[in-house]
């Protein structure tokens, strides 16, 4: 597998009710997001609300969304799960269903030591086929992934990356300089707000969520940091600032930009914007809120 860089959006979970996939609003998804010209897809991850969706759902989505891709992108899974055989059951899911790479965080729930957490990574990622990424998300996994325990399970030759979800600017800088001598090991950043400054420090891209309904522009920013166009990455900047801070800034909870980016989706007339409890869709204010913030950003 050739190194990941660019944008890979994290996709939302298109649902019709609690166990049953709103196809054609997933068909859409994907070549709308396609068509933003990314540079991979990431499912099952924390925006697509892994944990909440049943076994069944999580491998028809993996096996329609591998197949309607078909190799036009990598295709990345999130297999995290509290039990370390379920963990390899969706890795093999994958697998079978031609996925490119598995994405995986610390095991939450049990709160895992370092020197644990390090063999735990060793012990699943030995019985992967398939290149593995590390997925660094402190706020819902209740611990970090030390820099010096990513340094040690990159030493594996078939982990390739590493994603980090933690918004700590200095973790991300102690991950670069330790990271450095690797060339082919991927660091990408999770949320959006800190893509552009990861870039500039010479981060490989983002697995931001706004690349959902909006991913043209989360392309240009990543191609603008190519260039070293700076300027431009300064004016692209402060349009994903935007979506942060009108289509994320919507509902009043922890959820707010998982629903703010599935209500954009709906507004879009893309894919339906039933959420995975223990969430709820917005109501109808909420909706109108998202609507106006959409055509104020030219977005809709």
């Amino acid at each position: 597998m050739k190194k990941l860089h660019g944008i890979i959006p994290p996709m939302v979970t298109p649902l019709l009710d609690r166990n049953t996939l709103d196809i054609q609003g997933l068909e859409k998804l994907i070549e709308h997001i396609l068509n933003g010209g990314v540079h991979g897809l990431f499912i099952l991850g924390t925006t697509g609300v892994a944990p909440s969706l049943s076994y069944k759902l999580r491998s028809e989505l993996i096996e329609r969304t591998c197949k309607q891709v078909a190799g036009r992108v990598p295709v990345i899974v999130g297999v995290t799960d509290t039990a370390f055989i379920e963990t390899l059951n969706m890795a093999n899911k994958a697998e079978k269903f031609g996925a490119d790479a598995v994405v995986i965080a610390p095991p939450y729930y049990f709160p895992a030591g370092q020197v644990e957490l390090c063999q735990y990574f060793k012990d699943v990622i030995s019985e992967i086929s398939l290149p593995s990424y590390l997925y660094n998300m402190p706020s819902h996994t209740k611990l970090i992934i030390e820099p010096e325990t990513v340094l040690e399970i990159s030493e594996l030759p078939s982990v390739h990356g590493v994603k980090d979800s933690s918004g700590n600017m200095t973790y991300f800088n102690i991950l670069r300089k330790k990271l450095k001598g690797k060339k082919d090991f991927s660091l990408l950043i999770g949320p959006e707000e800190l893509l552009a400054e990861s870039l500039f420090l010479g981060g490989d891209g983002g697995v931001n969520g706004g690349a959902n309904f909006a991913p043209k522009l989360y392309v240009e920013l990543y191609n603008a940091a190519v260039d070293e166009d700076w300027n431009k990455v300064r004016v692209l900047h402060d349009k994903v600032m935007d979506i942060s801070t009108t289509i994320y800034s919507v509902g009043r909870f922890g959820s707010s930009c998982i629903k703010g980016i599935k209500c954009a989706l709906s507004t879009m007339e893309i894919c339906n914007d039933f959420m995975a409890e223990p969430f709820q869709a917005f109501k109808k204010g909420e909706q109108d809120i998202i609507r106006k913030h959409l055509q104020n950003l030219e977005i809709l």
